[in-house]
């Protein structure tokens, strides 16, 4: 008789497969690895997504490294980001895999079966892609160069139209009002043709009675991202307590 157990020490395993039409059979490791590549691919094509805008004329919000661009063919003047268009296309080939794997594994019965070969050109074909995906991605990201400037020019008034409903929160007066008194001020704001924040107090205390001189504060897109400062928040504070985090993330495993 073989003694399994010691088999399997002998050869670093975890533990027993304690069916054996299974153990011929199993190919769960494999579907939950392609998955687990695919929602990665899925992750880095949305922000690859995400620069690809951001970096577009439009917004020049980040410029991308030379490395990881290219000219136009037939406009000089423009920055093809090839390599996050390449990311995002990539993500669809991790998904192919997975749903490729699948698809073999739902007719088959038990035990082994020949369509089971199909497994190891997804898996490998999914290691490949992610191997080079994941050092492009840091590549990018580690050239990247943001615009402060072109990010402060993007703001606009509207967007403290939640500051004010919460100005009103403070003041004691319930959200469920709040955010539609928020909305008047919005709608007064077109009216007159102004933006927002150029609405005064005597503008805004018509729309409620706990407006106050000191509603004008409001008007800080400064004030209004450092006063979200709870954990995951956009205060500076917050901010670096998250980058804290994911830097000792990595540090751990980079030690694993």
């Amino acid at each position: 008789n073989i003694d399994r157990e010691a088999l399997a020490k002998d050869l670093g395993f975890s533990g027993l497969c304690m069916n054996s039409l299974d153990a011929v059979s199993d190919r769960d490791f494999i579907a939950e690895f392609l998955f687990f590549g695919s929602l990665l691919g899925v992750h880095l094509s949305q922000w690859a997504e995400d620069l690809i805008i951001y970096g577009s004329g439009e917004f020049r919000y980040v410029a991308m490294s030379d490395a990881y661009s290219t000219g136009s063919s037939l406009m000089p003047q423009k920055k093809n980001p090839d390599a996050l268009e390449l990311l995002r296309g990539k993500s669809g080939r991790n998904i192919g895999d997975l749903i490729g794997l699948l698809t073999t594994l739902k007719g088959l019965p038990s035990t082994y079966n020949k369509d089971l070969q199909e497994d190891k050109e997804l898996l490998f074909d999914c290691v490949d892609t992610l191997n080079a995906c994941i050092p492009i991605a840091t590549g990018v990201m580690s050239t990247l160069k943001p615009n402060p400037e072109r990010m402060r020019g993007g703001l606009a008034g509207e967007m403290l139209a939640t500051d004010l409903a919460d100005y009103l929160v403070r003041k004691g007066v319930p959200f469920r009002e709040t955010h539609h008194i928020a909305g008047e001020a919005v709608a007064l704001a077109e009216e007159r043709g102004c933006d927002l924040v150029d609405l005064k107090h005597k503008d805004l205390k018509p729309l409620h009675e706990a407006f106050e001189p000191d509603v004008e504060n409001v008007w800080s897109m400064e004030a209004s991202v450092e006063c979200r400062s709870a954990i995951g928040g956009t205060s500076k504070a917050a901010v670096l307590s998250q980058a804290k985090v994911l830097m000792a993330e990595i540090g751990n495993v980079d030690q694993k």
